[in-house]
């Protein structure tokens, strides 16, 4: 059976907390912050979050959030995007366990949150893109997406109030990494 790419749903909350934390570290997502960032990806009755399966094994996530719905905070530059800020989406994190990496399932996750917040209203959307990802790899996906550089902001995710418990992979409990903030046009 093909990788599918379904809407993420309730019953994958802990999956997706466990390849998250696996991936980017512990404390990354926990279960306050799934039902929040589901409450933030869905608009008019679409959701623009996603998960991607081989059979029933949860391989990757997209977590997205509709136009109108997230924060612009210190690590945003909307001077420089060239858009409303209320027509983009928040492109949060894509993650996809090693083993499946290099196969476009990010690819695939991402298309599906674009054609999902197209419906919402969006003309584009913004992230922050770990640069220390393995390879590169997030930087590079999103910008043979179309995306572009807008800004590096380096100790993104250091002390975040988003995370308070976040132990990241590479730094451990002071991260360090550098967040490419990137704007990506439909």
């Amino acid at each position: 059976m093909p990788i599918r790419i379904i809407p993420l749903t309730t019953p994958y909350f802990s999956q997706v907390i466990a390849l998250g934390n696996n991936v980017h570290g512990d404390g990354y997502l926990d279960a306050e912050m799934m039902q929040q960032i589901a409450s933030k990806g869905s608009k008019d009755g679409i959701n623009a979050n996603f998960v991607a399966l081989d059979n029933e094994r949860l391989i990757g996530f997209r977590l997205t959030y509709a136009p109108g719905s997230w924060t612009i905070d210190r690590w945003c530059t909307p001077a420089s995007w060239d858009v409303p800020t209320e027509q983009l989406c928040y492109f949060k994190c894509n993650t996809v366990a090693t083993e499946y990496r290099g196969q476009g399932v990010g690819g695939s996750l991402l298309k599906a949150s674009i054609t999902a917040t197209q419906k919402q209203g969006a003309v584009g959307g913004l992230s922050h893109l770990w640069k220390q990802s393995p390879d590169n790899s997030a930087v590079g996906y999103f910008t043979r997406a179309g995306g572009r550089l807008i800004k590096e902001h380096p100790n993104r995710w250091n002390n975040n109030p988003d995370h308070p418990d976040y132990v990241c992979v590479l730094c451990g409990e002071s991260c360090h990494c550098t967040a490419c903030e990137m704007l990506l046009l439909y």
